[in-house]
């Protein structure tokens, strides 16, 4: 078996201010960084770090080839991503004194996939492999029917997520992890975290759900079962990529055989050691710092 994250890379431009900046508002921030980011990038290191062999496909300019020697130190195999003529996706991002963040996106490389770059990766995976996505690449409906057709297991984060996620062939996935946003605009149900969960499962009742929901912890459903998982108390430096972790150490102990609370709870801690630190796939923990962290918990 093998997992493809067919996603998103990102160069994040990473200012810290006192708070979001309001319309008509300028505001003068207090520091600024760059990290190798995205979505899909991000979630691969988690994947990496939490010791799962990963491939990652995607597009990126030749601006951002840098992303591939970050993305390789972790372990992450980028043999499938491809180099285009234009630029790189990109991320402003806020991180607000408390912790919270705003991000404004540019597509760049993550939106030029074409359909016949899709065809070459997938031609290397086959039934039972798993194919990991989100939403800040294009041609999704066409890279789910592929891997349909293929029989791999299909996971899918609908981050950021908008309405044309809907007409996704979304009857093709198996895994949907969303948090409390994504989960109320797939479902259609403005409701708390139970109706939210309980209107996915019945839409995809044949489907698994992970609804995660901050400081609330985590709800997993199928049909009638549910599971939940608690939350870690910390001080939050910088939620960037707290989700990402999550989706990535959640996936690493499904293929090891995790059970399933022992799995959220786990991949809880390492989302809890990720708010910690600032930046993107750089605050995420190797393995062995979350197992330290959940013996001393």
């Amino acid at each position: 078996m093998k997992l493809l994250n067919f996603g998103s890379l990102n160069i994040d431009i990473v200012y810290r201010v006192d708070h979001t900046v309001r319309p008509g508002e300028t505001l003068s921030s207090y520091d600024l960084s760059t990290h190798a980011g995205g979505k899909g990038a991000n979630q691969s290191a988690a994947l990496a770090k939490a010791g799962t062999e990963v491939f990652h496909a995607g597009k990126i300019g030749r601006d951002g080839t840098w992303l591939l020697d970050k993305l390789k130190s972790f372990g992450v195999n980028t043999s499938f991503v491809t180099v285009g003529e234009g630029k790189t996706g990109h991320a402003v991002i806020q991180v607000s004194k408390n912790g919270e963040n705003a991000i404004v996106l540019y597509g760049g490389g993550n939106r030029e996939i074409t359909e016949s770059e899709v065809t070459a990766v997938l031609d290397h995976f086959t039934s039972g492999d798993i194919l990991l996505l989100q939403n800040e690449i294009n041609n999704i409906p066409f890279i789910m029917e592929l891997a349909a057709e293929k029989g791999m297991r299909i996971v899918f984060n609908p981050a950021p997520f908008d309405e044309a996620v809907k007409q996704y062939p979304l009857a093709l996935v198996d895994l949907f992890i969303v948090n409390e946003t994504e989960g109320s605009g797939l479902s259609g149900e403005p409701g708390n975290s139970d109706q939210v969960m309980n209107r996915l499962t019945a839409l995809y009742p044949e489907k698994e759900v992970i609804l995660t929901l901050g400081a609330g912890g985590v709800l997993y459903g199928k049909g009638p079962d549910r599971v939940r998982g608690n939350a870690l108390s910390v001080a939050v430096t910088d939620t960037t990529a707290a989700g990402d972790t999550f989706i990535g150490y959640f996936l690493s102990g499904e293929v090891t055989g995790l059970p399933v609370k022992e799995n959220l709870d786990a991949a809880s801690a390492a989302s809890a050691l990720t708010v910690q630190k600032s930046g993107a796939m750089d605050s995420i923990p190797q393995k062995e710092e979350v197992k330290k962290f959940r013996q001393v918990r």
